[in-house]
């Protein structure tokens, strides 16, 4: 039976991805071990040095090749993300079926879903696999279907926002 958890991260809100990534650090604070795939993201924060620093704690992943955004690219380049994507996908899955970390995120896969480019059977497979390891995935679009997966949702909304000077 899975112990782990799994919480979403949702809404059309700014403010997902830093709160999964203030879970990942809380864990870490904890001594447990985390894992960030992210998805959909261009270059993310993949070239952070903060987060390079963090290892081996925290260890962040992202297969997409792309420095763009997922969504300028021409079709030709989407069709090879998506097998990029995929890969990210099944190596989620192992290391659920590992049992290679505590806390799981995954950084947008809501969208992959929302994209077609992942299933829900897809997804709801793979957290199947997750026995201890607790989970967060975020994404703008919270479907009905993917919501039930979960043990606890928050919808992130912004009420007022102001770039950083």
């Amino acid at each position: 039976m899975a112990k782990g958890l799994v919480y979403i991260y949702a809404g059309d809100g700014r403010g997902k991805s830093p709160a999964a990534l203030g879970r990942a650090m809380q864990a870490a604070l904890e001594g447990r071990s985390v894992v960030i795939i992210q998805f959909l993201k261009g270059k993310g924060v993949g070239n952070s040095d903060f987060l390079k620093r963090m290892e081996p704690e925290v260890k962040l992943f992202r297969f997409e090749k792309s420095d763009e955004n997922y969504e300028k690219l021409s079709e030709e380049k989407k069709q090879e993300e998506i097998v990029n994507i995929k890969n990210g996908m099944n190596f989620a899955k192992k290391v659920l079926a590992t049992g290679e970390c505590d806390l799981l995120i995954l950084d947008e896969v809501l969208g992959l879903v929302e994209k077609g480019i992942v299933s829900v059977e897809e997804l709801r497979g793979m957290l199947e696999c997750r026995e201890d390891t607790s989970i967060i995935m975020t994404g703008v679009k919270l479907r009905d279907d993917i919501c039930i997966l979960a043990d606890e949702v928050s919808r992130i909304e912004t009420v007022k926002f102001k770039v950083w000077e």
